[in-house]
């Protein structure tokens, strides 16, 4: 059985949690419960391109407001 999130020549979606982190994720899968799509379906190398553009900060949402809390 192929990894769906291998294949090049599928459409894929990009999905955000609560916690502002990203996913690539194949477009004919449901979305999982906590996520909703950031990035409609296009092509993985787009998808991929969204992921490395719009997500510049790693550390979950949570952590961010934690540490901005403990630094005033």
């Amino acid at each position: 059985m192929e990894n769906p999130f291998d294949d090049d020549s599928a459409e894929f979606v990009v999905l955000i949690n609560g916690e502002r982190q990203h996913s690539l994720w194949p477009a004919r899968l449901a979305v999982p419960s906590g996520w909703d799509v950031a990035h409609g379906e296009d092509s993985r190398g787009n998808c991929l391109e969204f992921i490395n553009t719009s997500w510049t900060d790693m550390r979950p949402a949570g952590l961010v407001a934690a540490m901005a809390e403990t630094a005033d």
